[in-house]
């Protein structure tokens, strides 16, 4: 655990700067692990104000993305993690509604190496994700898939997935 508080201290710190000079939308998803287990995350996300690719079929953009998240197993089974990843983003052209798919590879931090039956080996974990949605108004709503490993670094790696709805609104 205070390797976890360690993590989100550091975070904290290297994103004040950020923060200050830029706004950060606020994340908010419910889903299940592979388990079962229902999955609860906050996060915030900073568009990267970049675009490349352009054209009349959509732009490639992207957005730092820092979430926690709370993994409701029974009362054994409980855990806490922290993340941080780059998210890559192509969004489709469009007037008020624009379709969007996104992937990204961040690190993540869990409170405990046990999740329902799964042994993640370390606390350390890679989070990957993909993802599609639609953005509209300042706000979006998506599906996500996300899939945490160690990448064999410690065994064992059982990992773990989450699939979530999410809702993004920015400020």
């Amino acid at each position: 655990m205070k390797k976890l508080y360690a993590l989100a201290a550091a975070t904290a710190l290297s994103f004040g700067t950020l923060g200050a000079a830029q706004a950060a939308d606020v994340t908010a998803a419910i889903g299940q692990s592979g388990d079962s287990t229902m999955v609860y995350r906050l996060g915030a996300q900073w568009d990267w104000n970049h675009s490349w690719l352009q054209s009349s079929y959509g732009r490639l953009t992207g957005y730092w993305d820092l979430g926690y998240t709370y993994w409701d197993g029974d009362d054994t089974a409980s855990n806490h993690s922290l993340s941080f990843a780059p998210v890559f983003v192509y969004e489709f052209a469009g007037q008020n509604v624009r379709p969007y798919i996104e992937a990204g590879i961040g690190v993540a931090a869990f409170s405990s190496t046990e999740l329902e039956s799964n042994d993640l080996g370390s606390s350390f974990q890679f989070e990957d994700r993909i993802g599609v949605g639609l953005r509209f108004a300042g706000q979006e709503i998506g599906l996500r898939a996300i899939h945490y490993s160690n990448a064999g670094l410690k065994n064992p790696n059982d990992g773990a997935e989450a699939y979530t709805v999410h809702y993004r609104m920015s400020f």
